[in-house]
């Protein structure tokens, strides 16, 4: 049966890097008989600029539609004026929230080839391989009440909340669990139990749930030590499950022991498996247009694409190995570049992904 995916460039280098996804999309079609369909539609500023509002109707409608979601990025400077409530990011917020994508998974993974590109020493990155699970709808985030208020004295407050319910947790503790499960029965649970009581809560679900994974290994750590431990020793580590906001900063900083931000991909599911599947990292509006991003991300992202949504274990494998393979060939983007390295742009390295496949 066909399966639809709803393509969304977004902005800045998101135009760039999801042009090289959807050829190797069309690759696999065409050579591997993935059976698929593919839409396109405008979200974030590109949105904003041409129907006025960063998610229309439209994009929503094909994004529900759709088996799967593949994103770019969005955002810029040129929109940053605008009232919070209409940037381009409050589509991407939409999207998750309208879809009920409660579950983030990242990876990060080093590539043995880019070891020297990481800012910490080899020995320390070397080998890592980490799955941050990130609940995706609730926290600070979407928490009523927020906003700006004027006080008494006339001095303005901005004011967010944290929250979240017990099945809220319960729900995104179990997909953590489950992936545990099928590593190294190993898991994190980061929070800050010691000072905010919505944490506490988180605390207590996390070790309630447990009691049905006997086999896995569960641990709690404050999320201020977690980020120094992922500096320090972060081999640690296998897979991490936490809040919205935390996790958000966590998944970022071990970004960087892969050598690059542009080497992570992203997967936010529904609870039966829908997803949609982007680079963690932002539109990069100071490269777009110039052939220079990172297009490995986005392409891995499409291998989790394949292996959580569209059941196609072995191509995403495929996908992988040809990632793997090009970087062994010495291909590189301006991000992961080393001396004595092939400099490569985005439709160099997307096209060198693609050879590999075959």
């Amino acid at each position: 049966m066909t399966k639809k995916i709803a393509v969304l460039p977004g902005d800045g280098i998101g135009v760039e890097i999801v042009a090289e996804a959807v050829k190797l999309l069309e690759c696999l079609r065409r050579d591997f008989g993935l059976d698929i369909e593919m839409e396109q539609a405008l979200v974030g500023g590109a949105a904003i600029d041409a129907t006025g509002t960063p998610l229309p109707d439209k994009t929503l409608a094909l994004a529900k539609q759709a088996d799967a979601v593949l994103l770019g990025a969005v955002g810029g400077p040129q929109w940053e004026a605008l009232d919070i409530a209409a940037r381009p990011e409050k589509g991407l917020l939409g999207l998750r929230k309208e879809l009920n994508l409660f579950a983030n998974l990242r990876p990060a993974v080093l590539y043995p080839q880019l070891a020297s590109a990481s800012t910490l020493k080899p020995e320390v990155v070397a080998g890592l391989d980490i799955m941050i699970v990130r609940e995706l709808t609730g926290d600070i985030y979407f928490g009523q009440p927020r906003g700006v208020r004027t006080l008494p004295n006339s001095e303005r407050e901005g004011f967010n909340t944290m929250v979240y319910s017990e099945s809220e947790i319960e729900r995104i503790g179990r997909v953590a669990f489950d992936i545990a499960r099928k590593r190294n029965k190993k898991l994190c649970s980061v929070d800050k139990a010691n000072v905010l009581e919505c944490t506490e809560l988180w605390r207590e679900v996390m070790t309630r749930v447990s009691k049905d994974y006997p086999d896995v290994t569960l641990t709690h750590m404050y999320v201020d030590n977690a980020a120094m431990q992922l500096v320090r020793a972060p081999k640690q580590f296998d897979v991490m499950v936490t809040g919205n906001m935390f996790g958000d900063i966590l998944s970022d900083e071990a970004s960087m022991l892969t050598g690059s931000i542009g080497m992570l991909p992203s997967a936010s599911l529904d609870a039966n498996g829908k997803g949609m599947y982007e680079p963690i990292h932002g539109s990069a509006p100071d490269i777009a247009g110039k052939n220079v991003a990172n297009p490995l991300a986005t392409l891995l992202s499409v291998a989790m694409m394949l292996r959580y949504t569209l059941q196609q274990a072995e191509l995403a494998a495929r996908v992988e190995r040809a990632v793997s393979r090009v970087l062994d060939q010495g291909y590189r983007t301006a991000d992961i570049h080393t001396e004595g390295m092939r400099k490569a742009g985005a439709k160099e390295m997307g096209d060198a992904v693609i050879a590999a496949l075959h």
